[in-house]
């Protein structure tokens, strides 16, 4: 009897199942038949060889998420190509992998492409990628947003939201938005419980006044279902994801603007312990760690929150799906996604066959199925987070790297090394080398020149000051391309001897 009763106590844990969340701007992943809005994707600029490498690191970095190896079980995508090619669609994903069950994607994209394949849509490259890393099981679901339309701003969508998932597939609802992409809403059975999960792309530009309005549009669509669904049951579980083009604090950080989409309109909000009672039903969950740490894309030297998971207050009871307490983190890997500098090593189309990850650190969650059905009792919280915003972002802190350990030397090289077959890139170096000036400033690195850049302003005029011909220079770098110039990047005043 005893064992029986210590089982039932058991049987909730049990039958408790883990998942985790992701949400992924991969900077564009399109296809390669050349058909697309992008002047940089076309065939002169954009091979085969790029999307391979594009492929393999988005399943580098997703692999390492959730589960070692098996990666997560959600996945809010950003910036996947609008199909232009509808001739070559892949309505049925499992049909497709067994079609190309023989081969990988990477011999694929090494071979002649018929047609049909090249114009494979950008979101069937990535499934097969990840069915050859073993991220198997993903049910797609894209956004429809047209090839063909010509929106409000005149402009034709060249990108588009995409969910990956492994719970089976409810319902699938698109949102247009005027100027904007559309909200992708899909409605997922999580062992037998309700998740609807958005996805979201808002218009660009976070700190401008005139996009904001874009994004306010975007919010009182969101809303406006929220509601609808809310009504319905206060403590649905609903997760929003995505690039929302705002800061999590985006009425602190741009206090001018009469209204924010993201934290007047659409109520997302910081107060973990609100959400219980009626004023508040989202939460943010950048709110989950410390200021210090809260970035996961850079602009100007500083840190910026685009990325963002926003859960319900259905998250927090015990009925349904439940977010696992101070579970969230950028999704950020040495060696991998994060320069030497602990920024984005965002993607480029230098070399032969590119390099680079994304200009955003994904951001990932997990949850765990619960089987009490008792929507009135909430999780219990270890330190709930308050809803105090800061003012400001976080600069990156470049000053406090340590340079001497990061950095490497000129004995550090191993001999005959090429700096530029792209094993190097994004890496840090101690250059000490001849000075070049010109219109712009040089200098020579291992038998090798390399143009000097500082993003800086203040920084490039003091650089200038004191550069003189010929004289020995001694600065730390990270060494990248742009525009075919291999360059080092000095991205702070302590980087110069």
């Amino acid at each position: 009897m005893r064992l029986f009763l210590a089982f039932l106590a058991l049987a909730p844990a049990l039958l408790a199942r883990p998942f985790t969340v992701v949400a992924y701007n991969v900077e564009n992943l399109f296809d390669v038949d050349g058909v697309a809005v992008y002047d940089e994707y076309q065939p002169s600029a954009y091979t085969p060889a790029h999307l391979r490498t594009k492929l393999d690191h988005i399943a580098q970095v997703v692999a390492r998420i959730g589960d070692a190896g098996r990666g997560p079980d959600i996945i809010v995508f950003d910036e996947i190509e609008v199909d232009r090619t509808p001739e070559s669609r892949v309505d049925d994903p499992a049909a497709f992998l067994r079609r190309y069950a023989g081969t990988t994607f990477e011999k694929m994209l090494a071979a002649p492409l018929t047609p049909e394949e090249a114009g494979l849509p950008a979101e069937a490259w990535l499934l097969k990628a990840f069915a050859d890393r073993g991220l198997t099981g993903y049910t797609v679901v894209a956004g429809s947003d047209s090839p063909a339309v010509n929106y409000e701003d005149g402009n034709r969508r060249a990108i588009k939201c995409v969910v990956f998932t492994r719970f089976p597939v409810q319902a699938v609802r698109q949102h247009p938005i005027p100027n904007a992409r559309n909200i992708l809403e899909v409605l997922l059975d999580v062992d037998g419980c309700p998740l609807t999960v958005f996805a979201n792309h808002w218009k660009s530009g976070a700190s401008d006044p005139a996009t904001e309005k874009v994004r306010v549009a975007d919010a009182r669509v969101l809303r406006a279902r929220l509601d609808e669904i809310l009504r319905d049951d206060p403590h649905a579980d609903i997760i929003i994801g995505g690039d929302f083009n705002s800061q999590y604090n985006q009425k602190q950080r741009n206090p001018a603007m009469p209204e924010t989409g993201l934290n007047d309109v659409l109520r997302s909000q910081g107060d973990e312990r609100a959400v219980r009672g009626p004023q508040a039903d989202l939460y943010n969950l950048w709110f989950e760690l410390p200021e210090a740490r809260r970035g996961s894309d850079v602009y100007r030297g500083e840190w910026g929150t685009l990325i963002q998971l926003i859960i319900s207050r259905g998250l927090f009871d015990y009925r349904g799906a439940q977010y696992v307490d101070h579970s969230f983190g950028v999704a950020k890997y040495a060696g991998l996604n994060m320069g030497a500098d602990g920024t984005p090593r965002r993607w480029t189309f230098e070399g032969p066959a590119g390099d680079g990850y994304s200009d955003h650190f994904p951001v990932y969650a997990r949850f765990v199925t619960v089987a009490d059905n008792a929507p009135n009792r909430w999780l219990k919280l270890a330190h709930p987070a308050d809803s105090m915003a800061p003012a400001n972002g976080q600069r990156v802190a470049y000053a406090a790297i340590d340079l001497e350990k990061t950095a490497l030397t000129a004995a550090q090289i191993p001999p005959g090394a090429n700096l530029r077959d792209g094993n190097f890139n994004g890496k840090l170096f101690h250059v000490a080398g001849r000075a070049i000036v010109g219109p712009r400033l040089a200098v020579t690195f291992q038998g090798g020149e390399y143009e000097v850049y500082a993003p800086d302003a203040a920084l490039r005029e003091q650089l200038r000051a004191a550069w003189r011909d010929g004289a020995t220079v001694r600065f730390y770098g990270e060494l990248g391309q742009y525009r075919g110039r291999w360059q080092f990047v000095v991205k702070d005043a302590s980087w110069v001897k």
